[in-house]
């Protein structure tokens, strides 16, 4: 195996399953699972049938993530944050079909804070941030900051991770010193 699985992680054939990448205690992947490589899955960590996870992702501990959902490469998946993939659950009557699944996407870059909730049926953008405790229920812009409940627009954040201040529709990140623009309600990396 050129991946790490602990004893404990159930792993359902067949799966793929990148160089490098690590899952870890009471973990379980389901069959039809695409992990990239040199990813870290945490303890109790549920992947449903043919979920696609790119490179470099983390997964925290304690997070499921469902049929329909997509994780682009080096996506951040904090401690218990939650993703849906029905719009309307009800148990008398199951949607348990892949059909019946709204697709989610997580961009390249991303950040999902730590007991965020993950409305279905959106695209959370590159590079974007969602603070811990959010509950997301309409779709993140690239490099956009989102808080609260429900989540909203409260700033932008540079890829490295630093806040960005804005001046006549241009800012310059202090870390890394990469440079955006503002245009309409977008931002673009110069």
């Amino acid at each position: 195996m050129s991946y790490f699985k602990h004893e404990t992680a159930v792993i359902d054939e067949p799966v793929e399953i990148g160089e490098g990448t690590k899952i870890w205690h009471f973990s379980h992947i389901s069959s039809g699972v695409k992990i990239g490589k040199q990813c870290k899955l945490g303890q109790n960590v549920f992947v449903q049938n043919n979920v696609k996870i790119g490179n470099f992702v983390k997964i925290q501990n304690n997070v499921s993530v469902y049929g329909g959902v997509e994780l682009e490469d080096y996506v951040f998946c904090g401690p218990s944050m939650v993703f849906t993939n029905i719009l309307n659950p009800r148990c008398k009557y199951p949607q348990e079909t892949s059909d019946k699944y709204h697709k989610t996407l997580v961009r390249e870059g991303a950040s999902l804070g730590a007991n965020s909730t993950i409305v279905c049926g959106i695209t959370i953008g590159k590079h974007g941030f969602v603070g811990a405790g959010s509950v997301v229920t309409k779709d993140v812009p690239d490099y956009a900051m989102v808080y609260g409940n429900p989540a909203r627009i409260k700033g932008w954040m540079c890829e490295c991770g630093t806040k960005l201040v804005f001046l006549n529709d241009r800012a310059g990140c202090s870390k890394c010193k990469c440079n955006y623009q503002k245009v309409g309600d977008k931002i673009n990396l110069l």
